[in-house]
């Protein structure tokens, strides 16, 4: 991809669909809309409507399908099959996201290999991949926002919390005692399971980078994390375009 020439990334998630202008050198411009807009077939914005080169990351499919009609030109569609420029070493690679396959690739490619990704977002996620430059799986767990919404959910008298870093680690209310149950203990779920991966072979030197909505909030404070990059999936999605165009 030559520098004058800008690309269209589109990243779909459950939540919120991420839109971003890219050359060869870094991303311009986001642009962040709810997902439920897409699904509505609106919320494309305009300055990303009229670009050449497309590259789509979807982990919804209904969304997929909508933004096939609503991009401005058949899409790269990110998925395990592809070349990411990295290996793909899982035994069913069409059960990979594509959000996930990005971070490796944007992981590897800024900070190197070995490589742990922790994705904050709607599902809490640690992405792998080896020395080899190969991605091998991961880790899903819930996500913050779906920690504490079951709360709510569930219970008769615990309200919805704004979720933010507490004051106290001894709640004097209600609301500050799910806060510190929510951000001091999500860092410890963390922290536990990267303390488990990093007992994996060939994982004790890997680079740990945090990234999606909730990282710098919850990962500012978790030494363990030595990069945070809330740009990271789009920057994998970049990665992949400019190897296309390689190609």
């Amino acid at each position: 991809m030559k520098k004058q020439n800008v690309a269209l990334l589109v990243n779909a998630n459950n939540t919120n669909t991420s839109f971003a202008l890219a050359n060869e050198e870094r991303i311009l411009r986001t642009v962040k809309v709810p997902t439920a807009a897409i699904l509505r077939g609106s919320g494309i914005p305009a300055a990303m409507r009229s670009h050449s080169a497309v590259v789509l990351a979807s982990v919804v499919p209904s969304a997929t399908k909508k933004l096939l009609r609503l991009l401005p030109v058949r899409p790269l569609i990110v998925n395990a099959f592809i070349n990411l420029g990295i290996g793909v070493n899982y035994p069913n690679k069409k059960q990979i996201g594509a959000d996930r396959l990005a971070d490796a690739v944007g992981a590897t490619e800024l900070y190197g290999a070995p490589a742990i990704v922790v994705d904050f977002g709607t599902a809490l996620t640690f992405d792998i991949v080896n020395a080899r430059r190969e991605y091998v799986g991961g880790v899903i767990a819930p996500g913050l926002a779906a920690v504490t919404d079951y709360l709510y959910q569930r219970t008769a008298l615990l309200p919805h919390i704004r979720v933010a870093e507490p004051g106290f680690i001894i709640g004097k209310s209600t609301v500050a005692a799910m806060r510190v149950g929510a951000v001091v203990g999500y860092r410890g779920l963390v922290k536990e399971i990267l303390h488990a991966l990093r007992r994996e072979r060939g994982l004790r030197n890997a680079v740990v980078v945090g990234t999606g909505g909730y990282a710098r909030l919850i990962g500012r404070k978790i030494p363990e994390i030595q990069h945070l990059n809330p740009r990271l999936t789009l920057e994998g999605l970049r990665f992949i375009y400019l190897r296309s165009c390689d190609r």
